[in-house]
């Protein structure tokens, strides 16, 4: 928390300082513009001196690009501060779970021998009339298969739990989640897997404008938007 902290008020002076720069550019712009201006009306002919309407529309001009750059400079101030605000709120998120996209399982013994294994989810952007889910180890030997059935489109979480196809209790490690959904007319849709992560750190915004999650030495760094669910 205090790095979160720390990184918003880090943008918040970097959005006073380039404000602060970008008003001191325009200042320098209309200064420049301003001495071109006397230059020329001291220079000019006399027999022909500068009409009134394009005296009007360069400083128009002026007034124009003096403006943009003004707009220019809050707009990044804003963004600056939607960074940090996004920091801000992933921060709650430290020590929560995440749904994110993957296929990873895991199962594990409580104390008292009792199976625990890790969540995993479904995204769909259409409703699936059948939903076929498949348990695999790390050497791709299914373990077990199971028909979900119909599953509306969105986001759903799912618990194996941690059996094999013969019933038995699948040994403690990792695996993995495989999932084909079809419609009604028997197509195929498009799903994507989600595994369960438990979010370690926030890395605040970068230049791109990415809040990054830390996800721990397995799941590494994703973005803030990549989560699907919070559980």
């Amino acid at each position: 928390m205090p790095n979160t902290i720390d990184a918003g008020i880090y943008t918040s002076v970097n959005s006073v300082t380039a404000k602060a720069s970008s008003v001191q550019a325009s200042d320098e712009l209309s200064d420049n513009f301003m001495t071109l201006l006397v230059t020329q009306l001291q220079n000019q002919d006399p027999l022909k001196p500068m009409d009134n309407s394009q005296m009007t529309s360069q400083l128009a001009q002026i007034n124009t690009v003096a403006g943009i750059e003004e707009l220019n400079a809050s707009i990044a101030v804003i963004n600056d501060q939607i960074d940090a605000g996004q920091a801000m709120q992933a921060a709650a998120l430290i020590g929560k779970g995440v749904l994110v996209p993957g296929d990873n399982l895991l199962l594990t013994h409580t104390d008292d021998g009792e199976q625990v294994t890790t969540p995993f989810g479904i995204e769909l952007d259409t409703p699936a009339s059948s939903v076929k889910v498949k348990i695999t180890n790390e050497s791709g030997e299914v373990i077990n298969s199971y028909d979900l059935g119909p599953v509306s489109a969105g986001v759903e979480s799912f618990q194996w739990d941690g059996l094999s196809d013969s019933g038995e209790a699948a040994v403690e490690g990792g695996y993995h989640v495989s999932v084909e959904a079809t419609g009604a007319d028997g197509e195929s849709i498009d799903v994507t897997t989600l595994n369960y992560a438990i979010v370690g750190a926030v890395t605040p915004a970068d230049k791109s404008g990415k809040v990054m999650l830390d996800l721990g030495a397995v799941y590494g760094q994703v973005e803030l938007k990549d989560v699907r669910q919070i559980l």
